[in-house]
């Protein structure tokens, strides 16, 4: 990179300006992705997946067309080698997703309810045990789904003017996405059933104090925010981290000993060369240079 800047400085100045201005923009250009979406943006820069529910007009509540957009996504994430984690967002800045879209209930049949919200546990249950991070970039409104749909997401980062909520009573409903379980996982039983029962909406510093968020902070930095985290754990050894997430979610599955996996997958990660490059940086003082073998 050095010789070819200084090379390009010795040509005339539009020539070099040139030069440069390729260098630096092959540097940041932002990395496409192959499949185009009808209610998501996608931007692949650095690793980073940035997923924006493309539904402003609607509040970016989920209907059929998003959730079947965020299973081909994922479908995405854990198949391309470039994506190193996820933030998700919604467009616009008063919702990140406020709710579902209610219209698309309107004459279910109990057969045709439970299928709805087995097709929604699905696609969140894919989120939740991706082995990638992925971020929630809480920017407004998440309720009923919307709030489910943060929930399925590794880690929650608030802007200060997020307002969450399960509000399904109030239409003789429940949470049908997950909200009934993954709540409790977070917050506690008691107050879980306080929220779900009387549908309050609460903001982003009870959220967080409650333990549903991770951070707040101020909307101009939510983006940038939770992309650094994201980079930050993505540094680390990639088979760890998917080993991470697989032992902390087996705690809530039934059947499943949680002790016994992490005994399971700790001796995995112990063959891998990742565990060879980090132990070796560690003891040789140098950052580590994983692979993801």
């Amino acid at each position: 990179m050095r010789h070819l800047v200084t090379g390009c400085l010795f040509h005339k100045k539009g020539v070099a300006a040139y030069h440069l201005f390729t260098i630096f923009a092959a540097i940041t250009k932002p990395q496409n992705i192959m499949k185009s979406y009808t209610t998501l943006l996608t931007e692949l820069t650095n690793g980073i997946l940035l997923v924006t529910l493309n539904r402003e007009d609607k509040l970016n509540a989920l209907n059929k067309a998003v959730i079947g957009d965020l299973n081909d996504v994922m479908d995405e994430v854990y198949a391309n080698a470039e994506i190193k984690g996820v933030v998700l967002t919604g467009k616009g800045s008063k919702a990140f997703a406020a709710g579902a879209d209610i219209a698309e209930f309107k004459g279910l049949d109990e057969a045709q309810g439970t299928a709805l919200a087995k097709r929604g546990h699905d696609v969140f249950n894919r989120i939740e045990m991706c082995p990638k991070p992925v971020i929630a970039a809480v920017n407004g409104f998440a309720l009923g789904g919307g709030c489910e749909l943060a929930m399925a997401c590794h880690i929650r980062i608030a802007s200060e003017n997020a307002k969450f909520g399960q509000p399904e009573v109030n239409l003789g409903l429940i949470p049908g996405y997950g909200g009934t379980q993954r709540l409790v996982q977070l917050i506690g039983k008691g107050k879980a059933l306080e929220l779900l029962m009387t549908a309050d909406m609460i903001d982003a510093h009870c959220a967080q104090k409650l333990g549903l968020v991770n951070d707040v902070v101020q909307t101009v930095e939510l983006i940038d925010h939770c992309k650094a985290m994201v980079a930050k754990i993505a540094s680390k050894a990639p088979f760890a981290i998917a080993q991470v997430i697989q032992s902390v979610y087996a705690h809530f599955k039934d059947g499943i000993d949680g002790f016994d996996t992490e005994i399971s997958l700790f001796g995995k990660c112990v063959t891998t060369d990742d565990f060879v490059e980090g132990t070796a940086a560690f003891l040789e003082k140098r950052k580590a240079n994983f692979k993801g073998k």
